[in-house]
């Protein structure tokens, strides 16, 4: 059996002092096997753990998607050289198909040898055709006549009937054929599970030893296969899953419209070149070998896997099964009274800046904003960023209600949101169809800024409202991502949103800003000159400190800046969630840098920058990561905090991370990060997390 993961993870490579960054694909798939710890930590509620190991098979879907597939790209041009860390794309390749394969058969083993006897244990029972009693086998019959059988289109590979399209990530079976008549090239079949099908089927109650019990769909079609090819013998048959290159290209260059042409480039993703082939660990080696020369498919991209090839699917579960004690307690984000649905927002905003921190507080305040400027007559103008928004988002639909009234209504919508491509394309034809102008933001750059401005006329005057974030416009993900908004009517910060949608309208060039700060280039300079002053501070004898709370840190700038202000005598703590470029604790160099990483119940996102400023801390919200698309490629917004009460509750905020000992992972020099233990008698565990939804929420 697996036990609790307190152990230092797989080590990057060795350190070398002469190469003092680290692979950004490599410092992600660390973060990603760190998610996958969470599965195997007893800690966690059963059902939660199931839902981290599918939380990985979807963040391993996307590193091959994008991230491989780009390395395979530059491996393949041979133009690529080494990059800043030493490796060739070739290399890291190489690293990262080692790795990962561990990694994969650590999920299963953890899949078969804890969750799934467990969940049994608990009532839920997954149950594989070894175990179907007749009465279930009965009805497991009728449901494929019913429901599967119709839907189905099996193939016999010859020449008339070649390998079927397989989309990406679809489900598939690839079936072993006997037939004396026809050559072993032609005793193959592939019979594609089409989407519309659950991946798993829950049997009537009363047919089941357990609360609930489920079979697989690929269970289903194994046992019925004889159905499909009734005129040949059927040795077996296999699951099998390929991933695609998923990233589109667009020459902004030669286009006219570019929402039209990314409707058109969109299909194209379901077909791209195979990057991995996963397949149930049964089948034949031949059967492998035919798959792989298909897909032409390396046996490193092979991963033979003990279970479902689409484990991602069970995601869903916790959702359909009532067991309170094996989910994270549920809770009710704290509304603040004066933010109250019936208070007058524009009021409380005018009173001073107010800060929300989600998802311990609602995301509820956000909407109720819209919904009042959309219905208020004072309310001239409504301008706003988007990038995410999920399916029938309620900011959306107050927006299209705003226009409708007669607002002068702009979304900046960004139609390059990777993977958020076609409902940001429905989300735009909405808005336009309501009457609200909608822009696609700065040609080659992507509109990252969070951004809300609303204009209402006040006793004769033009007056800006605004609410800046750190997350996306997304209620769905409020509840699962920590993130910050701030509201702010300050004539300074007012004025620089609105150069900022002026920008984003116009294709300006960077305005002058009187508070803010921007990307490109505007939020980097800011940092290395602020990272520089706390250096200059620290030489001269003074109190020298920096956290920085990000998701990704991956710019060399902002490294090498670290590094000499760490030489200074700074102490600097970061708290990097995922990619981490920059290597902690070198002697000589970064001795005075400490970096963690919190996976727990909630995906950390916020995006907080201070600076202790010689006892004048400066502490900044920011829609931005320290990594070179988004200093220096993207459209991003940095605000200062400037009220006294909200930048100490920021701080405060930052401390308790720092001091959390239940969920963060220490980052060694070598790159491999170690699970945080509480080692001493007498310490108390702290969970920042934890703590903050004991402040602000209450839970059912």
């Amino acid at each position: 059996m697996l036990g609790r993961s307190h152990y230092s993870l797989y080590p990057m490579s060795p350190v070398e002092t002469e190469n003092l960054y680290l692979h950004p694909e490599l410092s992600l798939l660390s973060f990603n096997e760190r998610v996958l710890h969470m599965a195997l930590d007893e800690d966690v509620p059963l059902l939660e753990r199931l839902r981290f190991l599918c939380i990985f098979s979807s963040n391993m879907d996307e590193f091959f998607e994008i991230r491989v597939s780009g390395l395979k790209a530059r491996a393949q041009s041979g133009l690529s050289t080494e990059g800043v860390d030493g490796l060739s794309p070739q290399e890291a390749l190489e690293e990262i198909n080692a790795k990962t394969h561990n990694l994969v058969d650590l999920q299963y083993r953890t899949l078969n040898e804890q969750v799934l006897p467990q969940l049994r244990d608990s009532g839920i029972d997954f149950l594989p055709r070894s175990r179907w009693s007749d009465e279930q086998k009965k009805w497991i019959k009728q449901y494929f006549k019913r429901e599967i059988l119709p839907i189905l289109t099996p193939i016999r590979l010859d020449p008339a009937h070649p390998f079927p399209l397989t989309i990406n990530k679809g489900l598939g079976i690839v079936v072993d054929l006997h037939d004396p008549e026809r050559d072993d090239a032609h005793n193959i079949a592939v019979v594609p599970a089409p989407r519309a099908l659950p991946r798993f089927i829950r049997l009537p109650q009363e047919l089941c030893e357990n609360d609930y019990g489920y079979v697989y769909l690929s269970s289903i079609i194994h046992a019925h296969i004889h159905r499909l090819f009734t005129n040949v013998e059927v040795l077996g048959c296999y699951q099998f899953r390929i991933t695609r290159n998923s990233d589109l290209y667009v020459d902004l260059e030669e286009v006219e419209d570019l929402a039209r042409t990314l409707e058109g480039e969109l299909p194209s993703r379901l077909y791209g070149e195979a990057i991995r082939l996963e397949v149930s660990q049964r089948c034949p080696n031949k059967l492998v070998k035919f798959l792989q020369q298909r897909f032409q498919l390396s046996p490193d991209y092979v991963y033979r896997v003990d279970g479902p090839v689409n484990l991602n699917r069970l995601i869903s579960l916790p959702e359909l099964v009532s067991q309170a004690s094996n989910k994270y307690p549920t809770f009710t984000p704290q509304v603040p009274d004066y933010l109250s649905h019936q208070a007058d927002i524009f009021d409380a905003i005018s009173n001073g800046d107010i800060l929300l921190h989600h998802p311990f507080q609602s995301f509820t305040p956000v909407i109720e904003l819209i919904k009042q400027a959309a219905n208020d007559p004072d309310v001239l103008v409504i301008k706003q960023t988007l990038y995410r928004t999920g399916d029938d988002s309620v900011v959306i639909q107050h927006l299209a209600d705003a226009a409708r009234a007669g607002k002068e209504v702009t979304a900046i919508v960004e139609l390059m949101a990777r993977f958020d491509e076609k409902n940001n394309l429905a989300t735009a034809q909405s808005l336009q169809e309501s009457g609200a102008h909608v822009v696609y933001g700065m040609v080659g750059k992507k509109t990252h800024a969070k951004m809300l401005m609303i204009v209402r006329k006040e006793r004769g005057k033009l007056r800006r409202y605004v609410h800046l974030g750190t997350g996306n416009y997304h209620q769905g993900n409020t509840r699962i991502y920590t993130d910050y908004g701030l509201f702010t009517c300050d004539k300074g910060i007012t004025q620089d949103v609105h150069e900022l949608f002026m920008q984003l309208t116009t294709q300006g060039p960077n305005p002058e800003l009187q508070k803010m700060f921007q990307s490109p280039y505007g939020i980097i300079n800011m940092l290395i000159e602020s990272i520089e002053r706390e250096a200059d501070n620290a030489r001269a004898g003074k109190a020298a400190k920096i956290i920085a709370k990000v998701n990704g840190l991956s710019s060399p700038g902002v490294i090498d800046a670290l590094y000499a202000a760490s030489q200074a005598g700074v102490q600097i703590d970061l708290v990097v969630r995922g990619i981490c470029c920059l290597r902690p604790g070198v002697k000589g160099v970064s001795e005075n840098i400490r970096v963690r990483s919190i996976v727990g119940r909630f995906l950390e996102h916020g995006r907080i920058y201070y600076f202790l400023n010689n006892d004048e801390p400066h502490v900044y919200m920011s829609s931005a990561d320290w990594m070179p698309r988004n200093l220096r490629n993207r459209i991003e917004h940095c605000a200062p905090i400037e009220d006294p009460k909200l930048k100490d509750s920021i701080i405060k905020d930052l401390e308790s991370y720092l001091a959390d000992n239940s969920h963060a992972w220490l980052m060694q020099s070598d790159g491999s990060y170690q699970r945080s233990a509480i080692k001493l008698k007498g310490d108390e565990p702290h969970s920042a997390q934890q703590a903050l939804l004991n402040q602000f929420v209450e839970t059912i």
